[in-house]
């Protein structure tokens, strides 16, 4: 199978825009939910290649036809399990109207993925951890964006620019998590958290 992320993040989407026009319902959620803890539990006992849609099905107690109804294959339910942790971390702090400098609920993120290691380096190994920093690259450029905009702290900028920079900063965010982990995660998610905004700030001035 190719594993290509441009072209399942297209049919990703596409098939994620025709279920957009049935409002889903709670049954739809759980089951979402319920698929998406069962891949997860799966993945941190053995790599995902090794992974098949039934045991993902035996382990949600969910039939196959209606896996098949809301996801294409076991990759389509991870990049939907990627795209609901990134909506919710690259939106958190404009939902919440947080009143602080912040840009990305760094420390959050970072505590949580973090605590997260055998699922990364499990995703590492299988190499679909670039398919979802390729996702997170978007999701906190418009996140980040959207947020210095509510804030109002920037010097005027035409467009193009200031989504550069946002893209820009989105990049230095991920490589920061990367060096992070690497690491072994010595530094706190605070203090992480407290180095990223240094560079957003100072990159303003």
């Amino acid at each position: 199978m190719s594993r290509n992320v441009d072209s399942r993040v297209q049919d990703h989407g596409e098939q994620k825009e025709e279920k957009r026009r049935r409002a889903p319902d709670q049954r739809i959620r759980r089951t979402h939910a319920r698929l998406g803890s069962a891949l997860v539990s799966l993945i941190q006992e053995k790599s995902m290649d090794d992974v098949t849609v039934q045991e993902v099905l035996d382990r949600a107690s969910i039939g196959r036809s209606t896996f098949y109804l809301h996801f294409r294959d076991k990759d389509d339910l991870l990049l939907s399990q990627f795209e609901q942790f990134l909506e919710m971390m690259s939106t958190a702090l404009s939902v919440r109207k947080e009143e602080s400098h912040r840009v990305v609920p760094v420390a959050e993120m970072f505590e949580h993925i973090g605590s997260q290691k055998k699922f990364y380096r499990m995703l590492e190994d299988s190499g679909r951890l670039d398919d979802f920093f390729e996702l997170a690259e978007g999701y906190f450029a418009r996140g980040i964006e959207r947020r210095l905009k509510e804030l109002k702290r920037l010097p005027k900028l035409p467009q193009r620019e200031l989504t550069a920079r946002t893209f820009a900063l989105a990049g230095s965010l991920l490589s920061l998590l990367r060096w992070w982990m690497d690491r072994g995660t010595k530094e706190s998610p605070a203090t992480m958290d407290e180095m990223f905004h240094r560079m957003v700030w100072n990159g303003f001035q």
